[in-house]
């Protein structure tokens, strides 16, 4: 049996920039790793388009990452600051070979990371990312030095930002009678860098918030981890709705005119029942485990198979392949409809949503009180450094709090794949019991942990 990944997480590398596993040095090796994992895959010298997000670590990765990729002979397209949904397509666009991305999407700005995307611009499965690090531990990664005309160049391609723009410009179907009122929180991210083109393109004066970075401030107070700031905002401002992103962009969560979260739960209530009526859906609906149980019980009710899978992006998109159906996504808001895009793509997912919103004629402020959510709670358990996890053990105490609520509820513990956090998640229809229920597996947890 193979090992496990050990440097990768659910979302590529990830670690404190400059410390640990995200330093210029492990940069440059992976670099290298993956381009050896394409060569002996027969792509010899691959063509590789490269993003960031606004991290201030990030242009000193990005120049580790492309020493590392054109030292074993790849040609590196350099796109500068753009939402990894813009590598994807820029991947595609370009029909380029694979696609790497800096950034840490969510996490604070000390964090950063490294994902790749394969030719199709989907993140890569588990088993290719374990053979990168094996890579890693192969002398041949450091032998292998192409020299002369062998050696990979660089190429900047700044104006794919605007090529992405352009693409997220066609998928709005009505560029009349649009909401009037609707503000983006970019998180001083990447979406920063593509939202003043695509609102020139769509000849719309839609407001932009959190769209200042300094390389310092990227998730702080802003984008979908702090949604307060823009229910405030529209709250203040009277906005029709709100859209808000993550670092990278790959995730978007709504507010109503009311400032109330509307989460990624919602939002795929709403476009499955939109593609349905448009026979785009194919089989179905994937979500993963932390998606509320009224979302599945309104699917149902419209004879809309559901289908869980883990939490992950790439797990969505592995079952919506296997189950053939057309759209996925997270309570998180990463969402996928693939008659629109490969991955995550919150701008693509925000503008596909108008299309929805009008063409279903929803009214966006009944929307949070017609979906019903059951209550859920969901806890992070900070674990110590020296604790040594016994997922074993873990899952026994989780299956004994779920046996005390089968049929009215239901718990999830899994632990973090990017930071040392055991999530606990329960859910039922009353709400003290979620409270009790929670207190109890975080007393059992933190004794055990």
């Amino acid at each position: 049996m193979r090992n496990k990944r050990v440097l990768f997480g659910t979302d590529g590398v990830r670690d404190v920039a400059n410390r640990g596993g995200m330093t210029p040095e492990m940069a440059l090796r992976l670099g290298r790793a993956f381009i050896l994992f394409l060569a002996e895959r027969g792509v010899p010298r691959p063509r590789i388009v490269l993003g960031r997000d606004t991290r201030r670590s990030g242009m000193m990765l990005e120049g580790a990452l492309s020493a590392g990729m054109t030292s074993a002979g790849a040609e590196v397209l350099s796109v500068g600051i753009i939402p990894t949904p813009g590598v994807s397509y820029a991947v595609q666009h370009l029909a380029a070979d694979a696609g790497a991305v800096i950034s840490a999407s969510h996490n604070p700005a000390e964090y950063n990371g490294i994902k790749f995307l394969d030719r199709d611009g989907c993140k890569l499965s588990d088993e290719s990312e374990l053979s990168i690090e094996e890579y890693l531990g192969d002398n041949l990664t450091d032998d292998w030095r192409p020299t002369g005309a062998s050696i990979g160049e660089i190429r900047q391609m700044p104006h794919l930002v605007h090529s992405y723009a352009e693409h997220l410009a066609s998928l709005l179907s009505y560029k009349d009678n649009l909401p009037s009122r609707v503000v983006f929180d970019c998180a001083h991210g990447a979406a920063g860098a593509v939202m003043p083109a695509l609102l020139e393109r769509l000849g719309v004066k839609w407001s932009l918030i959190g769209a200042d970075p300094d390389g310092l401030n990227i998730n702080e107070g802003v984008g979908v981890i702090h949604m307060r700031h823009l229910g405030n905002y529209v709250n203040e401002f009277c906005c029709d709705l709100g859209f808000a992103f993550d670092g990278d962009a790959d995730r978007v969560l709504m507010v109503d005119s009311k400032g109330r979260p509307i989460d990624g739960d919602i939002a795929i209530w709403v476009l499955a029942r939109w593609l349905s009526a448009r026979e785009m859906l194919g089989n179905g609906v994937v979500v993963t485990v932390m998606s509320n149980m009224a979302l599945e019980e309104h699917l149902n009710n419209e004879q809309i198979p559901v289908f869980r899978c883990p939490v992950g992006d790439r797990y969505v998109l592995e079952t919506m392949r296997r189950r053939q159906a057309r759209l996925g996504g997270e309570q998180s808001g990463h969402i996928i409809a693939d008659a629109f895009t490969r991955t995550g793509d919150g701008l693509c997912t925000a503008l596909v949503l108008l299309n929805a919103l009008r063409e279903l004629d929803e009214d966006v402020d009944t929307l949070v009180d017609r979906f019903g959510r059951y209550p859920q709670k969901l806890s992070n358990l900070v674990l110590s450094p020296k604790c040594v996890l016994d997922m074993e053990r873990v899952d026994a105490i989780a299956e004994e709090a779920q046996q005390g609520i089968r049929g009215r509820g239901r718990v999830l513990v899994r632990p973090s794949g990017t930071e040392p956090l055991l999530r606990i998640l329960v859910e039922a229809k009353e709400e003290p019991l979620v409270d009790e229920i929670s207190a109890q597996l975080m007393e059992q947890l933190k004794a055990y942990c």
